[in-house]
Parts: C-alpha cells; structure tokens; sequence
C-alpha cells in the first residue's frame, strides 16, 4: 500500500485565478458572491452568484483550441496547469503511462447546451455549433486534460452532483494506494451559471437572494459558483525520489449511498461515510482538529450535518473546528469538494483553520463550533473534507498534516 501525496495545486474560482490567490480570500473570509454578471438576470429571482471575474478566455487559449471547449473545460486546463506546475511534474517518459486523469463535474458543458438551445428554440436557428458534443459531453474536461499533458493511464469523469469532485479525489487516491497508477491530476470544474440552469435552480426554492450564510439562524439558501479545482497526487516514492515539495498526505477516503431521498440528506449516511474515513486512514475520532463542512447554507442541510458531526465524533464533535468555504466561492457542485480542498491542504499547510464568512447569529440546532468570521491559528494534524450530494451520494476525505 502506497502513501499518497499532494505536491501540486491549481484553481480558479470566483475569488482568483490561482490556487494562492483563493485560499487568501479563504483565509480573509472574502466573498466572491456578487450580482450575475455573465447574462441578464432581470427575469431571474436569484440574481447574484460566485462567478469567476475578470476572465477572458483568449488571454489563455487561441482561437482554434477555444473552438473546442466549453468554459468548464477551459477551468479544469488552465487550473491543471497551475497544479502541474508547482509539481514539477514530467509526463514525458514513462510517468505518462501510470498517470490517471479524473475529473468531477455535475452536469459538464452545460454554458454549450444552453447557448445551443437558445439558439436553437429562442432565436430560430437550424444550426448549432458544430463541436457542441464533444463540448458538452460531461468527460470533455477529463479527456482535455489528458491530451493536454499526454497522459496514458485511465482518462474518464465522476459525475455524482456535489460529490462529484471528493469521488473523483478519493478514487485517484485508492488507484495510486494499490499501484494501479503512479500518479493522478485529478479534482473538478463546473460552468453553469447559465439563464437555463440558474431558473431550474431557483424552482428548487433553495437558493438565497443575497448571500450565503452557512450554519446561521439567518441563512436563505446557498449561492452557486464555478470554477475548478485541480491536484497533482502521487505515492510518495516517486515524489521523492524527483524531490517533489509535498503539501499534504491523503489518508483515507469515505463514501455511502443514503438509498433514502433525491434531495433531503440523511445524517446517518453522512455519518457513515465520515466513518468510512476515518477508519480507511486509520484515524481515530479525535485525530482530527478541522473539518471543511459541506455546509450548504440551506435549512435542513446544515442541521444534518451537524447531526451527523455529532454521531460521528462523539464528544469530541465539540472540539472540533469546522467551516464552510462556501460562503466565500460559492457552491461549486460538481467543482465543490475540489474548491474546498484548497482550504483543507491550506489549513493543514499553514495550521489556520480558515472561517465560515458572513456568519451571524447561530442557529441553535447547529450548534457546534464554525469559526465565524474570523481565522484561528491552532495545531492541525488532520483534517476531513465532506461532500454529501442531491440523489444521497456522500464523499469524504481524510487528509494529513505530511511530516
């Protein structure tokens, strides 16, 4: 059995165009949620969302290779790229073949769909583009990445809703454990702050009209980002017999099926999966000191979650500190668990555990200690990143502090 390491990172998100850039305003409790920019929202309810900001894809890509990608396979590249190369990472001799590419997404090209369909049914127009398949398709990310750095092993996409990017994760991590592949560039991207998909979301009655206030009596709902985050993992013989600067050690990986509701959570599967975790990485309950919540902002799901902490972790839920990065980029679906991330290695990293932004007043059934407002320098020796999706599907990982 492999140790596995991080020992690259990369991002893009609602809060900056590299992974530094995004833990700072992780770190600062700094929003990136803002009135949508990308279309006219003057027929939509929900008007603000985590977008990325200030981006222009041809600063990235030339015209010809834009052709071909939609903005979520544009995100999951130029944050592969970031990864990639705080890595150091050599793909050209033999490594090539024993590296996996898999990426998360919810639901893949949807900024194509949409445009297509727009088209097709608001403007009258018989043609579509030409590429929009291979565009759309939800693997498009996952095979880009692949041909970008010429990578040989197993190239496919997780889509499993919010879980997407902690499945995608947590599989990379067991294939390089049991020697199936060396190394993997691996994490999620999402682009669907679309017209379409924003008023599908908003008939759910889930969102919130102004901000995202995770585990506050207050809270409306969640916010919707996009973005991408992606990680270069590696056993840690071959990391360091390269050299390479590790940034954390992924321990153990958890996941349940609820097999109960297709959008209301269940503490018990969450639990579970947070119990599959730990013993997965031979952690006991009170090796932890900070937990990336899922942390949605919505009413049942953060009492769940706080439900299922205190199943979980027994008493020691109450030393416990944990945060939602959401309040800072967003919900980034199928990207989430791969955004969140950067604050987990972050905290590992630089023993901070980062807060849970625009917090106010407590809701008294979540009821546990989630750093508002402000960071807190305390000793991190472990830490757990939970994703739990639409459909009961629950994903999380256990991280170490690598030594």
């Amino acid at each position: 059995m492999q140790r596995v390491v991080i020992t690259g990172m990369g991002c893009i998100s609602s809060v900056g165009h590299t992974a530094q850039e995004c833990w700072a305003a992780i770190v600062e409790g700094r929003t990136g949620i803002g009135p949508i920019a990308t279309f006219p929202a003057d027929l939509h309810s929900v008007r603000v969302a985590a977008e990325v900001k200030n981006y222009d894809p041809a600063e990235h890509f030339d015209e010809r290779r834009l052709t071909m990608l939609d903005r979520t396979s544009q995100f999951a590249l130029i944050a592969a790229h970031e990864a990639v190369a705080q890595a150091g990472a050599d793909f050209s001799n033999g490594l090539a073949d024993d590296t996996a590419v898999i990426i998360g997404t919810g639901i893949g090209g949807i900024t194509t769909l949409d445009d297509s369909f727009r088209r097709l049914y608001g403007m009258d127009n018989r043609r579509v583009h030409p590429f929009t398949i291979p565009r759309a398709m939800p693997c498009a990310a996952a095979s880009m990445v692949s041909i970008e750095f010429g990578t040989r092993g197993p190239a496919f996409a997780v889509t499993s809703a919010c879980a997407s990017a902690n499945h995608a994760i947590g599989l990379a991590f067991w294939m390089i454990r049991t020697g199936q592949a060396r190394a993997a560039i691996v994490g999620g991207a999402e682009a669907c702050i679309t017209a379409g998909a924003m008023k599908s979301w908003e008939a759910l009655r889930v969102m919130a009209t102004d901000t995202c206030r995770p585990f506050c009596r207050d809270r409306r709902g969640m916010t919707i980002g996009e973005g991408a985050g992606i990680y270069v993992l590696e056993d840690l013989d071959n990391a360091r017999a390269r050299g390479a600067q590790v940034l954390a050690e992924v321990a153990g990986f958890g996941m349940t099926a609820d097999a109960g509701d297709m959008v209301q959570p269940s503490e018990v599967g969450a639990a579970k999966a947070i119990c599959k975790a730990l013993r997965d990485a031979t952690m006991a309950p009170d090796d932890v000191d900070y937990i990336n919540a899922h942390g949605t902002g919505t009413a049942i799901n953060d009492v769940t979650e706080t439900r299922a902490l205190r199943r979980s972790f027994g008493p020691h839920a109450e030393r416990l500190a944990i945060s939602s990065t959401k309040a800072v980029h967003g919900h980034g679906l199928g990207a989430a668990g791969a955004l969140e991330l950067i604050a987990v290695v972050g905290a590992l990293r630089d023993q901070v555990a980062p807060p849970t932004a625009n917090f106010t007043d407590p809701d008294p059934q979540c009821d546990l200690d989630y750093v508002p407002n402000r960071p807190r320098g305390l000793p991190i020796r472990a830490a757990l990143s939970n994703s739990f999706a639409f459909g009961g599907l629950n994903a999380v990982l256990a991280l170490r502090r690598f030594n």
